[in-house]
């Protein structure tokens, strides 16, 4: 490539959600065009302030806490300083000999435990493939699920909602986006029943339409949903987006199910478009509760493809559910 064309790349074509490729560009200029990829990292390491924040944490709630509790250390909150407990008596020879010590306790610690002594950095993407990654954190929009907080501020871990161990499976509507701290409170305090969650997926009713859907009708599917054409449509390919589990309403929706709708509703309305160049809309409705006009008691998301000129006036949308408040 060259200098011309990398230049063009940089300035027009270099799409970033984070600052690793201007930095690995960098390192690899700054090297004379070669560099080893252990190098690379730890230059990315050295821009990446969630990393530092990350660390921050783990010093402070954990190894910090530890040491406190046992006064070997001290931390000034004020100036956010550690201390070494009678360091000053110290001499020299003795500061060299507790370095040795440790470094001799390090050492053997990562000849036992190998790979394993950074698990809690791998625990949720240690077998998530790198697609499925940037799939969840596009979807989250870079963002932790829980608290909002965004990559560039905090980083993020992609984990399974319902884990593998009770029961989850690999589909991407079981995953979420959540940044380090939230996921380890997720970890660590949530006493939830997974296998209570587990079960209720599985939850029908004899006497629903959707728990008993003619399997002819539907268009499209996942682990926790399906799609079907609307029997009575407002439009032309009028979808309908319906959770397998038997639930009412949107409101006591699992997260896992939402991410499972949400994965349909955009695969439909890619497929309606590719299916039919005259849509170009979409609305999309819920009706939850009797007095909004839900009638199968069984949540469900209506997709309803739209056209120019398909009503006189469109302005308003879904705001003319109230007959004379969709102008204004």
């Amino acid at each position: 490539m060259t200098h011309e064309e990398l230049a063009q790349f940089i300035e027009k074509k270099m799409r970033m959600s984070h600052v690793y490729q201007p930095v690995l560009l960098i390192t690899l200029l700054e090297n004379n065009g070669r560099c080893h990829e252990s190098k690379i990292a730890k230059e990315l390491l050295s821009y990446d302030k969630s990393q530092i924040d990350y660390y921050t944490t783990i010093t402070n709630n954990m190894v910090g806490k530890v040491l406190r509790n046992h006064e070997i250390v001290t931390r000034d909150k004020s100036t956010k300083e550690y201390s070494l407990t009678g360091i000053d008596s110290y001499s020299n020879s003795e500061r060299e000999q507790l370095i040795e010590l440790c470094k001799t306790r390090l050492l053997a610690f990562i000849e036992k435990h190998g790979k394993s002594v950074y698990s809690h950095r791998r625990k949720s993407t240690g077998y998530i493939s790198g697609t499925i990654r940037y799939e969840v954190l596009k979807r989250a929009k870079f963002r932790c699920e829980l608290c909002g907080i965004s990559a560039d501020d905090k980083a993020l871990e992609v984990d399974h909602i319902l884990p593998r161990n009770h029961g989850g499976s690999d589909e991407i509507s079981n995953f979420q986006s959540l940044c380090y701290s939230c996921n380890s409170m997720k970890r660590d305090r949530d006493d939830t029943d997974f296998r209570g969650l587990r079960d209720s997926y599985s939850k029908r009713n004899s006497d629903c339409l959707f728990c008993n859907i003619e399997q002819e009708r539907i268009v499209s599917n996942n682990e926790l949903a399906y799609s079907i054409r609307d029997g009575f449509p407002v439009t032309e390919h009028h979808t309908l987006i319906i959770p397998k589990r038997h639930v009412a309403s949107y409101f006591d929706l699992g997260q896992a199910e939402i991410n499972a709708i949400n994965q349909l509703l955009t695969d439909e309305k890619q497929a309606i478009e590719k299916l039919d160049s005259s849509v170009t809309g979409f609305n999309i409705g819920i009706n939850s509760g009797e007095s909004a006009g839900q009638t199968v008691f069984h949540c469900h998301i209506h997709l309803i493809p739209r056209r120019d000129g398909d009503v006189k006036e469109p302005r308003g949308g879904v705001r003319h559910v109230i007959p004379g408040k969709g102008s204004y």
